[in-house]
């Protein structure tokens, strides 16, 4: 990527130096100079937002602390080199302390010195384009209408929730099975929201080994214990005017739920070997895929914790009761995937779809991404079939879409697969297939009385 050329306005009066200074930085073609003679023309042209000033002390109509402060009240990113003939020690640290970058004399080395400072700008400043330039990106990817697909009316529901979550600062609580999508929800709340420009730090709770996770989270100081031989500032401060995301919250401690709560409840944390609190500033955003309620309930979350995170609650649908939106996800999952391995574009055939369509996808969306990617890989022809298709454990997708039968009765005969799979263990059989035990003796009641 072609670096963007540095605009440099030079503020000076004296005609033979604003000379000097000119040409010495037009001699770099990476610099893209403008001069003025006076502040007011300067002030003029101010919404212009040069990347940096180099702005002579004394100027004949504007003091240059003066031009200074309506620099930094117009724009904050522009960066204030100050030149003078004089070396005022009180006069330059007046001058750093409203905000210039640095104090240069007009001396034999001011060439030389000049560049440099320059140079040293320039690297800070191409690095804060970079930084904004992939923020808009990652932005504009996590436009939650964009990056999150689906037309069914549990998916309008959550984007109803989201529009909601992105309006306030409010705590959000993402509930739903491994592989729903939580974190890009938590993701597209937060780029979407007014602290997009801002960290959004994400932490697997459980992925992290329990005797350095409060390190993790509240950072520690030097010499707090063995091992620590130097400061680390944890994710709470590396979020700070941002949102912290706490994925798989219901897997955390009961001893660190009691500091996750006083740090919730004080906006402060302590890092560990030290007693000074440091503010923090971040939006919590949390996910699980255990009901925090019943958690509580069995003394394994407290109820202290689970009321001070009870915010704007988001469940996220399993794939298997989102109908259409799994034909939406794959052909956006195929066209990416083939577009990023240049590839010709691949489409999915009648019964590809009606296969798709038939399988639980006990990993959601995430094994529908990990399937129509192999499938598009496997398959020979520019049509997907029902062959190309495997589940994580090698075996084709259940051919029950090959008989021509109703959803109740699809849902009817995985439920005595499952029953025969588990020796007809009601109660286990509920639990693999996530639903209740009265669904399974409605459903086996009701086809019982069909039958009489």
């Amino acid at each position: 990527m072609t670096e963007k050329p540095l605009k440099i306005f030079v503020v000076e009066d004296n005609e033979w130096y604003n000379k000097l200074l000119v040409y010495t930085l037009s001699l770099n073609q990476d610099y893209e100079v403008k001069s003025f003679f006076n502040a007011r023309d300067f002030l003029k042209c101010l919404n212009e937002s040069p990347d940096i000033v180099t702005l002579d002390y004394r100027l004949p109509d504007i003091s240059g602390l003066e031009v200074l402060k309506r620099i930094r009240q117009e724009n904050g990113d522009i960066q204030v080199i100050l030149i003078s003939e004089q070396e005022d020690i009180n006069t330059v640290v007046t001058l750093l302390k409203q905000g210039a970058y640095d104090y240069i004399t007009k001396s034999e080395d001011i060439k030389e010195r000049l560049l440099n400072t320059i140079q040293n700008l320039g690297k800070g400043i191409n690095l804060k384009r970079e930084i904004s330039t992939l923020r808009k990106e990652i932005q504009k990817k996590y436009s939650f209408r964009q990056s999150i697909l689906g037309e069914s009316p549990v998916m309008k529901n959550v984007y109803e929730l989201i529009e909601k979550a992105i309006e306030t600062n409010i705590t959000v609580v993402i509930s739903g099975e491994t592989g729903t999508g939580k974190e890009l929800v938590a993701k597209a709340i937060h780029y979407n929201s007014r602290r997009k420009e801002r960290p959004f730090v994400a932490v697997n709770v459980p992925a992290i080994p329990s005797e350095l996770i409060e390190s993790e989270l509240f950072g520690h100081e030097k010499g707090s214990f063995t091992g620590a031989s130097f400061r680390r500032i944890g994710r709470f401060e590396e979020a700070d005017g941002g949102t912290l995301f706490l994925d798989e919250i219901g897997e955390m401690q009961q001893n660190l739920q009691t500091k996750l709560l006083r740090v919730l409840q004080e906006k402060e944390i302590v890092r560990i070997g030290s007693n000074k609190p440091v503010k923090t500033d971040c939006r919590i955003i949390v996910a699980t895929n255990k009901i925090l309620k019943e958690e509580v309930k069995k003394g394994n979350f407290r109820e202290d914790l689970y009321y001070r995170l009870l915010g704007l609650p988001i469940e996220l649908p399993p794939l298997r009761d989102r109908g259409n939106d799994i034909l939406i996800l794959s052909r956006r999952f195929i066209e990416e995937f083939c577009n990023e391995n240049n590839i010709p574009l691949k489409r999915l055939s009648g019964p590809a779809q009606k296969k798709l369509m038939s399988y639980r996808y006990p990993g959601n969306v995430r094994e529908l991404k990990s399937m129509v990617e192999l499938a598009a890989t496997l398959s020979v022809n520019e049509e997907i079939e029902p062959s190309d298709f495997t589940t994580d454990d090698g075996d084709t997708i259940s051919s029950i879409a090959d008989d021509d039968m109703t959803l109740r009765e699809y849902e009817l005969k995985i439920i005595k697969a499952a029953l025969k799979k588990y020796n007809n263990d009601i109660n286990q059989t509920a639990k693999k297939l996530n639903i209740g035990v009265s669904t399974i003796y409605r459903m086996l009641k009701e086809e019982k009385e069909k039958d009489k």
